[in-house]
Order: structure tokens, then sequence, then C-alpha cells
């Protein structure tokens, strides 16, 4: 992840889909609208050279659909998405815990 300011080291790289699964269990979005929201996240404009190739391998392992609005696609979960999802989640969650507690104490 890139950041404004001072350099990071390390960077967040691999989390792209796990956040492109987070954003659309929430909502079905546009690919556009879905660069946009996870761009915000990281800082950085995510170009469409990045986001629709990590849509596309999704959909290749069935996590992601996309159905029509128009010309554009429209994506959301699958319930195999879901399932990927959750856990994720856990994952997370035993990876990083107690770290929301030294994040907040940043």
């Amino acid at each position: 992840m890139a950041a404004k300011g001072p350099s990071l080291h390390i960077e967040f790289k691999g989390l792209l889909s796990f956040l492109i699964l987070h954003e659309l269990s929430r909502e079905r979005l546009f690919g556009d609208r879905l660069a946009e929201r996870i761009g915000s996240r990281k800082g950085e404009k995510l170009t469409p050279g990045t986001i629709y190739p990590a849509l596309k391998k999704l959909r290749r392992f069935k996590l992601v659909k996309f159905s029509r609005d128009g010309r554009r696609k429209v994506y959301s979960l699958t319930p195999e998405g879901k399932m990927e999802l959750r856990k994720l989640y856990g994952l997370f969650g035993r990876y990083f815990r107690g770290l929301a507690r030294k994040v907040r104490k940043a």
C-alpha cells in the first residue's frame, strides 16, 4: 500500500481480493465504483488494469458474479464468495488479534 508522507518498507500486497469481497458483501457494485471505494481505503486511485484482472480471477474461482445493467456489469458475491469471505474474516481475526487496541492507541 503506497502511503503519502513517510515511505513504508512493508506493503500490504495481496489484500485486493479480500477488499473486493468485503466491499461486495455490503452491496452490488459497478467495477468503477468498487475501484473508487477500495482506492479511497488505500489512499490511492486504482486503475482498470488493477481492479478488472482481480475481478476476473475472482469470477474464475466462482467467488464473484456479474449481471448486466445496460452495457455495464454489476458485480456481487456468489454463495461461495460469501463462504470464502467468512473464512477470511476468521483468519484475519486470528492473525491480527489484539492489534486493534494498538492501532487505536497509535
